[in-house]
């Protein structure tokens, strides 16, 4: 069985017209390198469940951004499509000004490369976090039906961060200040002694 994971794989390039703010732009997935980056892709705009999220890493950006990570989202609908929900205000089930890219994936073919596209057009919920070699380095894809926990995602980000700077392993739960294991079997009986 092969293994269609992209974790510990280059993370698929792309370029692409994004909405920012009020204004039309280009990412560069290549432009962010020596960053970390949070990718999340949603099925389509003027929806449900989608607002919620996409609003709620908005309001958490500055928790990302001070964790030296960068947030970008994508769905395959147009890049007018998205500068009209953005024009929306939340209370009407818009989105309001946003400070970070909405990607306008109108060809398919990221959603296509990250896996997450369907039959029907549109993109499952999936989320990746590419570090600053442009690697992925997680990568969670659900149903369309629930929205993601903007708080595990930060957690996870400062597990791969502390692993990735102190050499150890972040066992189940683990949340910045609790113990990390070493990841020998030494190093992690010590561990296991304390919460044993």
């Amino acid at each position: 069985m092969s293994n269609t994971s992209l974790v510990q794989k280059e993370a698929p390039v792309f370029e692409a017209e994004a909405v920012l703010g009020l204004d039309f732009t280009n990412v560069d997935l290549e432009s962010y390198k020596g960053k970390w980056v949070v990718l999340f892709f949603y099925p389509l705009d003027f929806t449900f469940v989608c607002p919620t999220e996409i609003t709620a890493f908005n309001d958490s950006l500055d928790a990302f951004k001070s964790l030296n990570a960068e947030v970008i989202g994508v769905s395959t609908d147009s890049k007018f499509s998205h500068l009209a929900w953005v024009k929306t205000p939340r209370a009407e089930g818009g989105l309001g000004e946003l400070q970070y890219p909405l990607v306008a994936d109108f060809t398919k073919q990221i959603s296509d490369d990250y896996g997450v596209l369907l039959e029907a057009g549109m993109a499952l919920r999936g989320l990746f976090i590419i570090d600053p070699e442009g690697k992925v380095v997680y990568e969670t894809i659900h149903d369309l039906n629930i929205g993601r926990n903007i708080g595990e995602t930060l957690r996870v980000l400062k597990a791969l961060q502390f692993s990735a700077e102190h050499g150890e392993v972040c066992p189940a739960n683990w949340e910045p200040g609790t113990d990390s294991m070493k990841p020998d079997p030494v190093g992690a009986l010590e561990y296991f002694k304390s919460h044993g």
